[in-house]
């Protein structure tokens, strides 16, 4: 194998490893034996299983953030666009569940800016946009975009956790119930709303 090639195959192993048993649940044997090599062979392409899991998830951030991202940058009616950023979550989700299994635990060893959480945090701020510009056109508190930012993102996000784990319904079943929730409760939204109790 090239250096490259024994690379990504390490990668590969590393990530089913980490997918599998989370970070700490890893060892550079494991990971060494299954990729038929020795220990040293990983300390010299990543330093360490650190270094392995900080590749490994900067791919998968880049990989979801951009599916997302393409999602929401095209022009579209704002409801399909909620559409899409489902879709976009759930079809990574079913095309990459050990990158998401990854990426959802949140490993402390992560980088800040390589975190399922700060991934949602720029998504939310893409989101903010978006909302900004619909609650002025409707006569809206702009001011209040980044609360439901936050909000539309984490229903999402926690639907596509939980998504991962059961796999049923389909996942345009589960982007169809989402889009419901989200649009109606978008669409319905009070100039100044209260609690019953106020």
């Amino acid at each position: 194998m090239t250096a490259r090639e024994r690379r990504e195959q390490l990668l590969t192993v590393g990530r089913a490893l980490f997918a599998e048993k989370g970070f700490e649940g890893t060892s550079v044997e494991e990971i060494a034996s299954r990729a038929d090599v020795s220990k040293p062979v990983v300390y010299e392409h990543f330093g360490g299983k650190e270094g392995m899991y900080a590749v490994i998830v900067d791919r998968e951030v880049e990989a979801l953030l951009g599916a997302l991202t393409g999602a929401l940058a095209q022009k579209a009616h704002p409801r399909q666009l909620v559409e899409r950023a489902a879709l976009a979550l759930l079809g990574y989700i079913e095309d990459s569940p050990d990158g998401f299994r990854i990426l959802a635990r949140d490993s402390p060893v992560a980088q800040a800016s390589g975190t399922f959480s700060s991934l949602l945090g720029d998504v939310s701020a893409q989101v903010e946009g978006l909302l900004a510009e619909q609650f002025r056109k409707r006569g809206l508190d702009p001011v209040v975009a980044p609360v439901y930012s936050q909000m539309l993102v984490g229903m999402v996000a926690l639907a596509g956790q939980h998504w991962a784990d059961v796999r049923e319904p389909s996942k345009q079943v589960v982007a169809a119930h989402l889009v419901n929730l989200a649009w109606n409760g978008l669409s319905s939204l009070e100039r100044r709303p209260g609690l019953p109790s106020d």
